[in-house]
């Protein structure tokens, strides 16, 4: 919030964001497990290269309380008729639903995303676990802009390519990004390896993304200076091109 404090008010057109879930576990105690373990198929050992993210282990009203903060945030920035786009899952559905409303979007959708059944884990006596969502919202009216799917089926990164814990497939990222209009601006106030920042940039259109983890943001700072003189995501394709994750 203390960075996004630093963008002038009614500068931008969209903001696209896979925010901490704080989720992965019925309880407060599953909640603080590593990322990995919370959310990764048991076995993805080529994941253990890389790093943990922060702010994944709050309760409920916790996260309720400090998203709305964030999400009033980058409803100051944003410009009268913006669009935002929120991931989250099952769990935290509610609460982002709540977050965005009481921090002044109108929530106007939900999107979902399904993962292949390979990808995904089962419920013994259950509905398998196969889907996440994207809540969407504006500031105001939606005046114009462009017709976007409601549904996507497609798997994330592979365990061997991936460059972040919890990095959403770039097929998503690619559509959603779309909800600013071309040259126009899209923040990601946690954006990860920087995929959404990839897909703004590659789709002509601008990009402001903040990160606290310092891994995470070396790994988003060299992928987006590889796409402004290259043109296309070299590092995402081959993540081995970046030091430290191959």
């Amino acid at each position: 919030m203390r960075l996004l404090a630093g963008i002038e008010s009614g500068t931008v057109d969209a903001i696209v964001t896979d925010p901490p879930y704080s989720s992965g576990g019925a309880f407060r105690s599953d909640r603080g497990g590593s990322a990995r373990t919370k959310y990764l198929q048991t076995g993805a050992a080529s994941l253990d290269r890389l790093p943990e993210f922060y702010g994944d282990s709050r309760t409920e009203r916790g996260l309720l309380l400090w998203s709305s903060l964030w999400l009033a945030e980058c409803w100051r920035i944003a410009k009268d008729g913006a669009a935002i786009a929120v991931f989250c899952d099952w769990r935290s559905l509610p609460t982002f639903s709540d977050a965005l409303q009481v921090g002044g979007w109108s929530w106007r959708g939900t999107g979902v995303w399904i993962k292949p059944k390979s990808r995904c884990r089962p419920t013994l006596g259950g509905l398998w676990n196969d889907t996440e969502y994207v809540l969407w919202g504006s500031r105001g009216a939606r005046g114009s802009g462009e017709c976007l799917p409601g549904t996507w089926q497609c798997a994330a990164p592979a365990s061997g390519t991936r460059l972040h814990v919890t990095e959403k497939p770039q097929q998503v990222l690619e559509d959603l990004v779309r909800l600013a209009p071309p040259g126009g601006l899209v923040v990601d106030p946690f954006m990860g390896s920087g995929s959404t920042g990839v897909a703004a940039l590659t789709s002509g259109r601008s990009f402001i993304g903040f990160e606290l983890s310092t891994e995470y943001a070396a790994i988003a700072r060299e992928r987006l200076e590889a796409v402004e003189v290259s043109g296309a995501d070299v590092i995402g394709a081959q993540p081995g091109l970046f030091g430290g994750v191959a």
